[in-house]
């Protein structure tokens, strides 16, 4: 099977610049390390399959807008010092064609989504 791609916003890239500064600044560098390579398992899971199990259509935040949450990723993410026992992070996206998603945001899961979507989302 054909790895499919993912692309990321800019909203998107400065997301995973603040949660891995905030990660390593509350939790430390090896905390950084183990989230970092949460994000990247998480985004190549989602790239090849953006209807995985985890994936929610979420019409409320605008037309083919889907979240998948960091956990559904946790297990095949191990890094050499551990495993993140508790993500926070979900990945707003679109299919774009059948081999390309578009990343919005990555966002906590206590956010207000609708608040922080990238402009052309247009929430409903």
């Amino acid at each position: 099977m054909k790895r499919g791609t993912y692309r990321l916003s800019v909203w998107a890239r400065a997301d995973i610049v603040d949660i891995l500064a905030e990660t390593e600044n509350r939790f430390g560098g090896k905390a950084r390390e183990r989230y970092q390579k949460l994000l990247v398992t998480a985004l190549r899971d989602l790239a090849d399959d953006p209807e995985r199990m985890g994936c929610h259509l979420r019409s409320e935040l605008g037309d083919g807008v889907s979240s998948y949450h960091l956990r559904h990723s946790r297990e095949r993410a191990r890094h050499e010092t551990g495993i993140v026992k508790h993500p926070r992070h979900l990945l707003l996206y679109r299919v774009l064609n059948p081999e390309l998603i578009g990343i919005g945001r990555i966002l906590h899961d206590a956010m207000e989504l609708e608040r922080h979507l990238p402009p052309d989302y247009g929430a409903n």
